[in-house]
Parts: structure tokens; sequence; C-alpha cells
């Protein structure tokens, strides 16, 4: 594949996972969170680079109907090699072999990102239904 990445079919320990969150520009988490949140991964995946987290993706979800893509990251220096789109095939692999038939699949595309994910069938939802969330604060 990429000569000195190493795809890795797990989701990162917190750290890296806060680490890569932070440096790709996504919102950070807590400690606590990650350490709650990263068990339940349904399949993740990252790639190592000289033996480090340099890029990561994880799908969530229900195990049979409902299933999320998140945690898309790519350090800025490792970006541009393709790595996204080898951790959204092996995402959708995944998907593709163990989910049921009829499992609903969504991802949250930000920027540009929406160019990758429409390669692997994604499409827009609007004007039919219209994305919304909201983030706890304490």
């Amino acid at each position: 594949m990429m000569v000195g990445y190493t795809l890795v079919h797990e989701a990162p320990g917190v750290d890296d996972y806060m680490r890569l969150r932070a440096v790709s520009g996504l919102s950070p988490k807590t400690r606590e969170g990650a350490a709650a949140g990263l068990p339940n991964t349904w399949h993740g995946v990252h790639f190592l680079f000289e033996g480090r987290p340099v890029a990561m993706g994880r799908i969530i979800g229900d195990g049979g109907t409902a299933f999320q893509i998140v945690d898309m990251a790519v350090e800025p220096e490792h970006q541009g090699k393709g790595l996204g789109k080898a951790i959204m095939t092996a995402l959708v692999e995944e998907l593709q072999s163990r989910a049921p038939s009829g499992a609903y699949v969504s991802l949250v595309a930000d920027g540009e990102a929406r160019h990758l994910y429409a390669k692997y069938g994604f499409e827009p939802v609007m004007p039919r239904s219209i994305g919304m969330a909201i983030v706890i604060r304490r």
C-alpha cells in the first residue's frame, strides 16, 4: 500500500485519539469522554507511521440498524498521501461485510471532505432531511 505506513484495524488509544483530533482541526474531546467512548467503537482503524498513529477513523452505532462514520482525522504532514481514502475504504468494506442489509450509515462531511465521501456513495440528505446537533457543555 503506502510505503512506511501500517493500517491497524482498531481505534487508537485515548492519548493518540485526542491528539489526532486536535492536530487535524476536529473539536477537542475530554479524556473522560474519549475513555468512555472508544471501547464502544463498532470498528475502528488507524495508520501507524514509524510506530506512531498519524490517522484514524471509526464507525459507531447500534450494530444493526444505524451506524455513523466519525473521527476521520489525518495529521497535516501526512495529508494528501491517500490515508483518508484508505481509511474510508477499510471502514466501508467492514460495513459491507458485517452490517445487516438495510442498515443506515451516516456521517457529517466538513468542508471539502464531502468530495471524498461522495466517492464511497454518500450523498447529501437535504432537502429531504437536515442534520442537527447539540454539544453538551458542563
